[in-house]
């Protein structure tokens, strides 16, 4: 029997592993957390596919997504990434990446982590939504605006609506699974 799957992912391996095993699953890990968010920053105008293929190179470039590390990346570093055909060479979003890493531990600081911070938004609780196809999914919601001015006023780049719903989704703070979607019961 085959299992009935959210059908963006397609039969395309890497977006079915990655359908199965982490998006919509709750986050709470700051890291993971911030790998998301600087992933999908690199993702705008692009696919997500085109991502998750580079996504262990895009590890090795930005020290295993470690928000310190990253935000201690200077002109040199910017400068290699740039050379590095293994990520998406994009100038604006590589230093939107190392500026983020920076506001990131700044919010950190004032609400003891990331996790903290993004989490209060849904009340620590994943929203559950009941959507039956694809095209009923929204692309951002009021809450979505609502979290993408608050982390501009934190200082973060790259992070409009569209970008956060879509972290919201990839971290389970909303369960975007269709209903039909084996997954939906299990993250839900």
């Amino acid at each position: 029997m085959t299992l009935q799957r959210c059908p963006w992912c397609g039969d395309i391996p890497i977006y079915m592993t990655y359908h199965d095993e982490e998006w919509g699953v709750p986050l709470h890990d700051d890291r993971s957390l911030f790998e998301f968010l600087t992933l999908e920053a690199f993702q705008a105008g692009l696919s997500w596919l085109t991502v998750l293929r580079k996504r262990e190179n895009f590890r090795r470039a930005f020290a295993d997504f470690e928000p310190s590390r990253v935000a201690r990346f200077g002109e040199a570093e910017i400068a290699a990434l740039r050379q590095n055909s293994g990520i998406i060479r994009n100038r604006a979003k590589i230093r939107a990446a190392v500026h983020n890493a920076r506001a990131f531990l700044e919010v950190q600081a004032t609400y003891g982590s990331f996790d903290a911070y993004i989490w209060r938004f849904v009340d620590g609780r994943p929203i559950v939504n009941a959507w039956e196809r694809v095209e009923d999914l929204p692309a951002y919601t009021p809450l979505a605006e609502t979290i993408s001015k608050d982390l501009k006023q934190h200082g973060f780049k790259f992070v409009g609506p569209t970008l956060v719903y879509a972290h919201m989704q990839a971290t389970g703070m909303v369960n975007d699974h269709l209903v039909s979607c084996f997954r939906y019961a299990e993250v839900g």
